[in-house]
Formats: structure tokens, sequence, C-alpha cells
């Protein structure tokens, strides 16, 4: 059985298609969650210095 045969029988069946159906999903995720982090990054960060030039007085 060669990797090719293997790949084509795990996306035919049901357990083949879950899986890349939650693959799928994870990696929606992730992309939101780094468009997120990219958009919010630099408020974050000033939040963070302010709170740290506080706390230094």
């Amino acid at each position: 059985m060669g990797i090719k045969n293997f790949f084509k029988r795990f996306i035919q069946e049901e357990e083949g298609a879950t899986a890349v159906e939650y693959a799928v999903m994870i990696v929606l995720i992730i992309v939101v969650c780094l468009g997120v982090i990219t958009l919010l990054g630099g408020e974050v960060k000033n939040a963070f210095q302010t709170v740290a030039e506080t706390l230094n007085r």
C-alpha cells in the first residue's frame, strides 16, 4: 500500500472527511486569532507600557 492509496482511502472515508473538516476549522481559528493579535497588538503594547510607567513612579 502506497502513500497515495492511503490518502485516497482516508479522504473517501467518513472519518477522513471529518478529520479534514476539523483541520479546516482549526486553520480558520488560527487565522482569525493571528488577525486579531495583529490588529490589537499595538494597543495592548501601549497599555502595558502605560501600566509599567505608572508602577515605576
